[in-house]
């Protein structure tokens, strides 16, 4: 891949840690079976209502900061509605027996719906008319469709109630950083003005909300970042100089487009590829409810971990989590190979949180790995953000391209977005082999 090309360093012994625990072999396993007259019935409802979830994050422009965890709510729902009544694999979080009869696909939609309904109040008529057109499709019998409506309603409720407490929504101060060398402090954007009131509430909450599956935000934290005077900082420096700025880049004209392209939401772009990839690969109700169950809620526990180690090492003096911006164009590190360029700006608006670790990498590694445990690399899907697209026939050409744009955007260093990947990677791979298991 072009991103293993341009980044190359040497793992410490505790990020080698981190990737053997992501070495294991997975349980969405290739195996073939023959599909019950519920899941051959067209269209999938699992895949129906992961593509309202994703229309919702496009309408209300949900903050990428926030949708992670909102995609891990909306499935948790789903597959624990959907695996209660066939019972294939333990829950994620609801024990409790659903009602003889139930219709499945009636459990999958009420759920959905009652999560989605829950989380996007403002979006209730859109929903609701979304839910209504669903339900009207089905074939069931009525008594089996009620029951699987209440039980699926039921579930989105537990699940709802349950993430209501998870710390997500509690008051934080607002974070600073710090004035001394190489510690991330509150970045200029393009026009010179700072960011408003530092790190808020909004992003800062992602720190201290209780993971889905993960034991802790703690468990697969990344490595300290390095120091001022390594080689690895030298290059990242240099690297993010030469191809993050706003002009005279070397980047090519694609890269160029790549860097804000790949600044749009991370669930929008990975559901968008597990959705249509599942489609074309024609995976069944029941192994769809799994797929994007682990695919949200891995990268649910990666953004609480990424942004725990934000928050951790941003608050230490002696941790190097400054930005691009601040290290190139105002900072002097005292070393003589890192040259600073007061009028160095880069080409996407700095994010006004740490640079260390990397939030839409750990994003990348994360979805990349659940997919690529479940299908082959090579698949066609076709990622949007705003009013522009892009259609990849590789998984792992995606992963690339999403990691070397925030390089492109002048965002991060190329050793803070590898060790993130490799924290995502790790952590789907831990929620697929310990989570959602064979009965």
């Amino acid at each position: 891949m072009r991103y293993n090309r341009l980044i190359k360093i040497t793992l410490t012994p505790i990020l080698a840690l981190v990737f053997m625990l992501g070495s294991t072999s997975s349980v969405l396993a290739k195996t073939a079976r023959t599909l019950s007259p519920d899941e051959l019935e067209s269209p999938d409802q699992v895949l129906e209502w992961n593509q309202i979830f994703v229309d919702t994050l496009v309408a209300t422009n949900t903050a990428n900061s926030s949708s992670q965890r909102l995609g891990a709510i909306v499935h948790t729902a789903v597959f624990d509605a959907y695996n209660g009544i066939e019972r294939r694999y333990t829950p994620v979080f609801y024990h409790n027996e659903p009602p003889k009869g139930a219709s499945r696909r009636a459990a999958v939609i009420a759920a959905a719906y009652t999560a989605l309904d829950g989380l996007f109040p403002a979006r209730h008529a859109q929903l609701t008319a979304s839910y209504e057109a669903s339900l009207a499709a089905l074939s069931d019998d009525g008594k089996s469709r009620e029951r699987g409506i209440a039980w699926g309603t039921e579930v989105a409720q537990a699940v709802l109630t349950w993430r209501g407490t998870d710390g997500f929504n509690q008051s934080y101060a607002s974070f600073f950083g710090g004035t001394e060398v190489g510690q991330w402090r509150p970045t200029p954007n393009n026009n010179g003005a700072q960011c408003n009131g530092g790190l808020g509430m909004s992003a800062q909450a992602l720190a201290f909300t209780l993971p889905f599956v993960v034991v802790s935000s703690e468990q697969f934290r990344p490595p300290s970042p390095r120091g001022l005077n390594n080689d690895i900082y030298v290059n990242d420096f240099n690297t993010v100089k030469a191809l993050g700025r706003s002009t005279g880049s070397t980047r090519t004209a694609d890269q160029t487009f790549l860097a804000p392209f790949w600044e749009g939401n991370a669930s929008t772009h990975w559901n968008q590829a597990a959705n249509q990839i599942a489609r074309a690969n024609g995976t069944s109700m029941s192994n769809n409810s799994r797929l994007l169950a682990v695919l949200n809620i891995a990268m649910a526990d990666t953004a609480f971990t990424i942004w725990s180690s934000k928050r951790f090492y941003g608050a230490d003096a002696s941790f190097v989590t400054w930005r691009p911006v601040t290290a190139i164009a105002f900072g002097d590190d005292g070393n003589p190979s890192t040259v600073e360029d007061p009028t160095w700006q880069p080409l996407i608006n700095t994010p006004c949180h740490p640079e260390y670790g990397a939030g839409h990498p750990g994003q990348n590694g994360a979805a990349a790995t659940v997919l690529l445990s479940r299908f082959d690399d090579q698949q066609t899907f076709t990622l949007t953000t705003g009013t522009t697209s892009r259609t990849y026939d590789s998984i792992s050409q995606a992963r690339s391209d999403g990691n070397n744009a925030r390089i492109w955007g002048g965002m991060h260093y190329p050793s803070t977005i590898e060790i993130s990947d490799g924290v995502g990677a790790a952590i789907a791979d831990f929620v697929n082999m310990n989570a959602m298991h064979r009965e």
